[in-house]
């Protein structure tokens, strides 16, 4: 079994009062391999000045981490089924709703990724949606959308 970690780290500014819900969102996240991103809210969800529009906020890492792990498995497949892959973009989008009793959620994802195929050959439009379907069936995060989220606060 295999572990991955992500540290959450926000601090209040001392000039914000917090309790009137004038305080930044900005915040980072530190990975396991020893990056460090800025994060925030998302203007969509927290006006400016509160969220920082050029930080990633939790939507769209929810929507790149779908969009990286279909990537990364169509190559792995790719590569197997002897495909050479030049390029992959993917022009990811998600989309927010309401899903009942004031709660919001991500209630879409979709992927568009185009590929660019050498070495002379390219798959099938068959093959290629073949491709996609089983990248997708074994996509590690796709398969996580499921998972059981616990929370077990820290005194």
């Amino acid at each position: 079994m295999a572990e991955y970690t992500a540290t959450t780290h926000w601090q209040r500014r001392s000039e914000e009062a917090f309790t009137d819900n004038r305080y930044h969102r900005g915040h980072t996240l530190h990975f396991d391999g020893g990056i460090t991103v800025p994060a925030s809210s998302s203007p969509h969800s927290v006006r400016l000045p509160y969220s920082d529009p050029h930080a990633v906020d939790p939507e769209e890492a929810f929507v790149g981490a779908l969009s990286s792990c279909h990537l990364l498995t169509f190559l792995y497949l790719a590569a197997k089924a002897g495909w050479q892959v030049d390029e992959y973009r993917d022009e990811a989008v998600g989309v927010m709703s309401g899903i009942g009793g004031g709660r919001q959620a991500v209630t879409q994802v979709t992927l568009r990724p185009a590929v660019r195929f050498g070495g002379g050959r390219a798959p099938s439009p068959d093959e290629l949606h073949r491709l996609h379907h089983e990248a997708h069936d074994q996509c590690y995060i796709a398969n996580s959308v499921k998972t059981d989220v616990r929370c077990e606060p820290v005194a």
